[in-house]
């Protein structure tokens, strides 16, 4: 029987990520959401990594794929669990009886390069810990603060998502947001690879 516990940890994860996410937006505190996101993510790599590597984004998922570190059906299996958890924060925040988060969405270069941007920096942060350099202790500070980073660039253009199953989440639908973090960790994981291999 295959393993399912992988597939659930996605899952539970990008909930939890967009749930803190979504609570950031329709709870301001004075912790920025892209701070919250990296804390989060943080958390995720300690508690989840060990079961699934604590992606939570397919970007990330995509990013890993095409240099080969994830089998195509494994990633597909990682994706479709990662959307399903983002689209249960509404239903669970109606139960809440908080208004979920409806961001909106527009398309433009600006905000294309900036979701492309944010989520390859996010990448790179998570190919430095699956090719081994920074690995234990500092896993989940890389990861998170590549997130904040990467968010807070974003930021500067539109939303800050640089996640497509969040971005669903957040009902931030458009084809930038959707597909620039996509290009954008396929981009910055190959050129991760390449600056790993030519040392």
């Amino acid at each position: 029987m295959q393993n399912i516990r992988p597939y659930v940890a996605e899952l539970l994860g990008t909930f939890l990520l967009t749930l803190a996410v979504s609570l950031s937006i329709a709870v301001p505190s004075v912790i920025p959401t892209p701070a919250i996101a990296g804390l989060t993510l943080m958390i995720h790599v300690y508690v989840l990594g060990p079961v699934s590597g604590a992606q939570v984004n397919p970007a990330v998922t995509v990013g890993l794929w095409c240099v080969g570190k994830m089998k195509a059906k494994t990633a597909l299996g990682y994706i479709v669990s990662q959307i399903a958890g983002a689209l249960l924060v509404a239903p669970f925040l109606t139960l809440l009886q908080i208004i979920p988060v409806d961001a909106g969405a527009s398309d433009s270069l600006a905000i294309g390069i900036g979701e492309a941007l944010g989520a390859g920096l996010l990448v790179a942060g998570v190919c430095s810990v699956v090719y081994g350099k920074a690995s234990g202790g500092q896993s989940g500070v890389t990861v998170g603060g590549s997130l904040f980073l990467g968010a807070t660039i974003a930021s500067a253009f539109g939303n800050g998502i640089v996640n497509p199953a969040v971005a669903i989440g957040l009902r931030s639908i458009s084809l930038t947001y959707l597909l620039a973090p996509l290009i954008g960790g396929l981009i910055f994981a190959e050129l991760y690879r390449w600056l790993v291999k030519a040392k």
